[in-house]
């Protein structure tokens, strides 16, 4: 004789409760699921910058010391940093250039902080091909824009750090940075 589910009634006893199945099914997948997070935590957390390399990702600088119409080398993320303190003539010949008529189109105000019009920071590294331009040492060849020069393919940037000839293809790049004082400026933002 068999009951209401089909199964002979000697058997009906050793039939499991279907919700404790479930349950251990859910249980298995919850500890597995923990297991896995235990595991992935440490691996992920090892990817996370160590405090040497936070450390760097900020650089600080004193401008006190850089006269107008002086730039200064800097490091910052391991790559060259250019501050330059442009004079009045430098600004007033960045600003009659057009910027429509520019390959990467960008007036001295988007480049520079408001007020700080005469803080040219960029990094000095060429969009070309990564050489690093000349232009921010003392006496070092500025280029037909009296700006930067890249001798490894002749690209020449303005004053405004803007590429005027050649075959990069962008302006020098402008970091992050904000002024903590008057003197003194923090590129990169932690």
């Amino acid at each position: 004789m068999a009951n209401d589910v089909g199964v002979p009634p000697e058997s009906a006893d050793h039939l499991e409760d279907p919700r404790r199945r479930d349950y251990l099914t859910y249980a298995a997948v919850g500890v597995a699921g923990v297991g896995a997070a235990a595991t992935l935590l440490p691996l992920i957390n090892s990817m996370n910058p160590s405090a040497d390399v936070l450390a760097q990702s900020t650089t600080e600088i004193d401008l006190s010391q850089i006269e107008p119409g002086q730039a200064i080398k800097a490091q910052f993320r391991k790559q060259p940093l250019f501050v330059r303190n442009l004079t009045p003539k430098e600004i007033d010949e960045a600003d009659a250039v057009d910027a429509s008529t520019l390959r990467d189109p960008q007036t001295l105000e988007q480049r520079t902080k408001a007020g700080k019009k005469n803080w040219l920071i960029t990094l000095g590294v060429c969009t070309h091909l990564g050489c690093v331009p000349l232009g921010a040492g003392e006496g070092e060849n500025r280029g037909p824009f009296g700006g930067y020069f890249c001798p490894c393919h002749g690209s020449a940037y303005d004053t405004a750090a803007r590429i005027r000839q050649g075959p990069a293809p962008k302006n020098l790049q402008v970091p992050d940075y904000s002024f903590t004082s008057d003197t003194v400026v923090v590129v990169g933002q932690g």
